[in-house]
């Protein structure tokens, strides 16, 4: 069988709501190492939280992280660092105009420096996974680099209102997405930066066509990916927008969908 190149998306992918990976997850990615396929992480967690899986998995290829805003090669630093960060003057504009929205907190996350708006015990557990370095304080005052992506911390009833704002003011700088229940958050990068271009500049070292392209998803930030592989593969537990863009559907996270899915497709 030609050589494939399998993108695979974290939580609510192959994480079971434990943040674990099963054993037959596991078993079936290490059968299509082994069988000469190219296996790769693309999520839109930092590395820091990435790192425990791709070492479990015993991965030797690049990782697309922030939503591709960073990705790069853990195991070979020639092969390159891609980050496209966030203009520092846009978030700054940002943290300002937040403050009619009754906005809750912002977070900036520059590689493996975390800034927090407000003091958040809450939040400060959430992104503390890989001990980054951790600044609280007026973002506008402490945030001197250009960030990778904000995190905007809303209720519920304000979401709609701060994405309206964003796409009328900074929509030709910045796009967003906002994240499920029970978080209220709304995630922002660099325009036209997503898991896709990250999954096509990996695609291209390893000169696999996009029709070889296999990916798995369950969230927004997983459509342009999705649409753009060859093969694009919704879980079952994924959202309705993501299944309607998906060329197949699988198992649910906790079924055991990706192994599924491998092992019919690829005779594993």
């Amino acid at each position: 069988m030609e050589q494939h190149l399998i993108a695979i998306d974290l939580d609510g992918t192959l994480l079971k709501d434990d943040k674990t990976i099963s054993s037959r997850s596991y078993d079936v990615i290490q059968k299509a190492k082994e069988a000469g396929h190219v296996v790769v992480i693309a999520t839109g967690r930092p590395y820091r939280a990435s790192k425990m899986y791709y070492e479990q998995l015993d991965l030797t290829t690049p990782i697309v992280n922030f939503n591709g805003a960073f990705v790069h090669h853990p195991k070979d630093d020639s092969w390159g660092m891609y980050h496209t960060p966030l203009q520092l003057e846009t978030v700054k504009e940002i943290v300002e105009v937040s403050r009619k929205y009754n906005v809750r907190n912002i977070l900036a996350e520059v590689m493996d420096d975390v800034y927090f708006h407000e003091h958040d015990e809450q939040l400060l557990d959430l992104f503390n996974l890989g001990n980054p370095n951790v600044y609280i304080g007026n973002l506008r005052d402490i945030l001197r680099k250009d960030p990778t992506s904000i995190l905007i911390l809303s209720d519920e009833q304000n979401v709609g209102r701060i994405r309206t704002y964003l796409s009328e003011v900074h929509a030709n700088v910045i796009d967003h997405r906002s994240w499920t229940a029970p978080w209220h958050v709304i995630e922002i990068v660099r325009t036209g930066i997503h898991k896709a271009v990250g999954l096509e500049k990996i695609a291209s070292y390893y000169g696999i066509p996009r029709e070889r392209v296999i990916a798995f998803g369950d969230e927004d930030n997983d459509i342009e990916m999705l649409k753009w592989a060859g093969l694009g593969v919704a879980m079952g537990n994924a959202i309705e927008p993501l299944k309607a863009v998906a060329d197949d559907v699988t198992k649910t996270n906790e079924e055991d969908g990706i192994a599924v899915y491998l092992q019919s497709l690829l005779k594993l």
